[in-house]
């Protein structure tokens, strides 16, 4: 266990539990991440792979099942343990950006690390490290409205590394651009998790990403399957 950093067992989920119209979205899904490992999890839309990534990333809670993040059960944290250990531990990446828009890339970067604590100075060099390593180090100062949507993307991706996680969800990180700028951001992103030696667990629907990963596993049916 000491090499698995995500480990999923049997987790069940729901939607209007109940109810006529309840939507069983998984049946008793099981996946582990390895420390270090980069894994593609590919399903058509509906199927269920936000929600998988929404209870890995503690934002969202199983029916049933067991989960663990780097050895601890999670299962039965209070929500102040569970808020706690998803902003220590988890960075997220959406197919949107959603950076706040009246700050810099620079600061859309610092501001998670002075909620963490860190100390102003310490927050802006991390900032510009990570600006720097996915080449995007001179737009620091811009306003993501300035910025084209791979650049908005990239300060996307370093705004999820900000504050140093464990664990890595990321979920289309690249669905909203075109395909030649989606494959350049994907380069960076590859690059940044590997030189942080991040797991990392990122739904896609493109194959030709999916393959430059290190392992492939599908939801199918409610079920993660290899």
């Amino acid at each position: 266990m000491n090499d698995i950093m995500l480990s999923l067992q049997d987790v069940t989920k729901a939607y209007n539990k109940g109810k006529p119209a309840e939507v069983q979205v998984l049946r008793g899904a099981s996946l582990t991440v390895a420390r270090g490992e980069v894994v593609a999890l590919v399903a058509p839309s509906g199927a269920g792979k936000s929600t998988l990534l929404h209870i890995a990333g503690l934002l969202d809670t199983a029916d049933s099942g067991e989960m663990r993040l780097g050895g601890t059960d999670l299962a039965g944290l209070s929500d102040r343990a569970r808020t706690d250990a998803r902003r220590r531990d988890v960075g997220f990446i959406y197919q949107f950006h959603h950076l706040l828009p009246e700050f810099s890339a620079l600061e859309n970067i610092t501001l998670p690390q002075l909620a963490n604590g860190v100390a102003r100075s310490v927050a802006d060099a991390r900032s510009r490290m990570l600006l720097d390593q996915v080449g995007v180090g001179h737009r620091a100062v811009h306003r993501p409205a300035a910025l084209s949507g791979g650049e908005q993307q990239r300060v996307a991706f370093c705004r999820a590394l900000a504050n140093g996680p464990r664990l890595l969800l990321a979920d289309e990180p690249t669905g909203n651009l075109d395909p030649a700028t989606s494959d350049q951001v994907f380069g960076a992103l590859m690059a940044l998790v590997r030189d942080t030696g991040l797991s990392a667990l990122i739904a896609t629907h493109n194959m030709e990403l999916a393959a430059r990963m290190d392992r492939i596993v599908r939801l199918e049916a409610g079920q993660v399957v290899v």
